[in-house]
């Protein structure tokens, strides 16, 4: 019986397994490419910045349109009179007379100048929808480093729980020793109790770990736009392209801080846009000032009349001309849309300047960061190494009696806090590597999507 319930649950174990849908770091940011709220967003309004090139394209055009009118007047004379027509008295009787007009036309308007702001403003579209796809790129690349930073704390988590598994075995094995030792009087009570204290802490921190892996990829799915109570299998070892990162000094190819500054102010999206924001906002003063500027409007009119409509086109009248408009005072209406302008163009400048700044501080930050990440992955791989020794050597002292218990539990504890750390500074590295290509604008998402 009992192995038929072992069988089962196997089976049951096996098929939820299939059921669970495996998720790597690839898939992870093509779904958050799809299903982002800001990009969709932001995809959206790139047909308003269109529209807006168009329609300022459309300024230099000359607008058409088409019209028609019918008016009809019905006059009513009562009784009989008379009309003085060059001093002649002429009798008149009761009348009733109708009147009918038909007309029809078109019209054209041309502006030939309006002080510079049509070119303006065709300027300043352009650069709207130029910043606006910079901004939509650099959205994605926020995306997939947001993606990997969350993706790897999971795999992060995954490799932590390991560890404690593995220190959760050996803390009940050793437990397993001690109390056959205890029985032959060879280990004292004390030891057992020292080391299933050490194996119930080993269990806690299992637990903890699991909580906080559960919790990282609630975060993950969160991001991703995907139900949180799904489940997906996360690959717990580390692909051939990470153990290369791992494996590389990524400041190898640049000399100093100052290389990757200028790489990062030629290749930022972000800052691209800034750019052409301010030269948008300086097409805007442009605009502003047109209005201190005369304006030149051709305009033109054909125009059809008759009493019917059969005959409307027997009287048509074609008439053009030139209007010219010379602002003298407007109440300061001007003045105060030229100063908002400029102040614009001043703010953008300033959010220009205060990000070059921000990038500056970004690389600074991460060169130092991954020189510091560098050298702490090597000293925990030796750490490692060493730790591994050391548990070796007190497990061999105190399994011939010439050796403390209390000294295992530490290089124990030494050993699992190198491995948990050797795992941090991996996964540190590895997200450093992603973080450094996102601060230089190098981050590649067009192979996601």
């Amino acid at each position: 019986m009992r192995i038929l319930f072992v069988f089962i649950f196997a089976v049951i174990y096996t098929i939820s397994c299939f059921a669970q849908e495996q998720m790597n770091l690839n898939k992870a940011i093509q779904i958050a490419l799809h299903k982002n709220s800001d990009l969709k967003k932001s995809i959206n309004s790139l047909e308003s910045f269109e529209s807006n090139v168009q329609a300022a394209y459309g300024n230099f055009l000359p607008s058409l349109g088409a019209g028609a009118r019918w008016d009809w007047s019905r006059s009513d004379v009562e009784g009989e009179g008379t009309i003085i027509i060059g001093g002649v008295s002429i009798p008149t009787t009761a009348t009733t007379s109708t009147t009918r007009n038909y007309q029809a036309s078109i019209s054209s308007d041309w502006v030939l100048f309006n002080g510079l702001s049509n070119l303006a403003t065709l300027s300043q579209s352009e650069n709207d929808l130029q910043s606006a796809e910079l901004t939509l790129q650099r959205i994605k690349q926020d995306i997939v480093f947001q993606t990997t930073s969350l993706y790897y704390d999971i795999i992060n988590k995954q490799k932590q729980l390991k560890v404690n598994e593995d220190n959760l075995k050996w803390n009940e094995k050793n437990l397993e020793t001690i109390r056959e030792r205890n029985k032959l009087g060879a280990a004292t009570l004390a030891d057992v109790y020292q080391q299933e204290v050490a194996t119930g802490n080993s269990e806690l921190e299992i637990i903890i770990t699991q909580n906080s892996l559960e919790n990282a990829k609630n975060d993950l799915l969160y991001f991703l736009g995907v139900d949180v109570l799904e489940q997906y299998i996360f690959s717990d070892s580390l692909t051939a392209e990470e153990n290369e990162i791992l494996n590389v000094d990524l400041l190898a190819d640049y000399q100093n801080i100052t290389e990757l500054v200028n790489e990062a102010l030629e290749n930022r999206h972000d800052y691209k846009s800034a750019k052409l924001n301010f030269e948008s906002a300086s097409d805007g003063v442009t605009i502003a000032q047109s209005g201190h500027w005369p304006s030149l409007i051709a305009d033109g009119s054909y125009l059809w009349r008759g009493d019917n409509i059969s005959t409307i086109d027997q009287s048509k009248t074609f008439s053009a001309g030139l209007s010219l408009r010379i602002p003298i005072f407007e109440g300061w209406s001007v003045s105060n849309r030229v100063q908002f302008a400029e102040v614009e163009a001043k703010n953008s400048e300033i959010v220009l300047t205060d990000l070059e700044r921000d990038i500056k501080r970004q690389i600074q930050n991460t060169y130092l960061n991954l020189q510091a990440v560098r050298k702490g992955l090597l000293v925990s791989q030796r750490n490692v190494a060493a730790a591994n020794e050391s548990l070796k050597i007190e497990e061999e002292k105190y399994a011939i009696g010439a050796g403390k218990l209390l000294d295992v539990l530490i290089v124990n504890s030494n050993y699992t806090n190198a491995m948990s750390d050797l795992i941090n500074a991996q996964f540190a590295y590895i997200v450093s590597s992603a973080r450094l290509k996102y601060y230089l604008g190098v981050l590649d998402f067009t192979k996601y999507e």
